[in-house]
């Protein structure tokens, strides 16, 4: 790992969910900026630059992002030898999505209890189904946009080179958790 190269500024306080939801959704939106800018990186497999982990339902936004957490978005930060200036832009750029990201959970939450309630229901009314799923749609579709307005904010603060950079980080980084993913699952007995 590279040791710091840029003087850190204050770190962003968020709650912790929220910093990794953040982070993760900071990282991940750089990299599909980076991803976009290269036709090479878009060919590749899973070619959206981790975009389809970062879901706005629960996992994608914690921890399966590319930085995860405010402290590991410092780090990618580190890697790409950021100026505080860039630094103090990106954690704006951050406060600023935070409400509407944490909005845009609720939402989410509470449509996932509809849809639950309507589940247990004895008889499932199909036309309350399909409603409570375009509602779904509309809300993500909402999140998405958000969290690509984010992505194209921060594209615009860091150099085309810390965008590749980042990337390639990225690439790596997910490598080396497939690679964790593959060990965990071949030691796992079978049933």
């Amino acid at each position: 790992m590279n040791r710091h190269t840029a003087p850190r500024s204050t770190t962003l306080k968020t709650h912790p969910a929220t910093g990794r939801a953040l982070g993760a959704f900071v990282a991940t939106a750089i990299v599909v900026v980076a991803a976009s800018l290269s036709p090479p990186a878009m060919a590749m497999p899973g070619g959206h630059g981790g975009m389809q982990h970062a879901g706005m339902h629960g996992g994608g936004m914690h921890g399966g992002g590319m930085m995860g957490s405010p402290k590991m978005a410092e780090r990618m930060l580190d890697g790409v030898n950021a100026t505080p200036e860039q630094r103090t832009q990106i954690r704006q750029l951050m406060e600023a999505a935070k409400s509407d990201m944490q909005a845009q959970r609720e939402s989410g939450r509470t449509l996932r209890e509809q849809a639950a309630k309507l589940f247990a229901e004895p008889t499932v009314d199909a036309r309350a189904a399909e409603t409570l799923r375009q509602q779904m749609l509309a809300q993500h579709d909402t999140a998405s946009k958000r969290m690509t307005q984010l992505m194209l904010d921060v594209s615009r603060v860091l150099t085309p080179e810390q965008r590749k950079q980042m990337a390639e980080r990225m690439a790596q980084r997910r490598t080396m958790m497939e690679r964790h993913r593959q060990e965990r699952q071949s030691q796992r007995p079978q049933s």
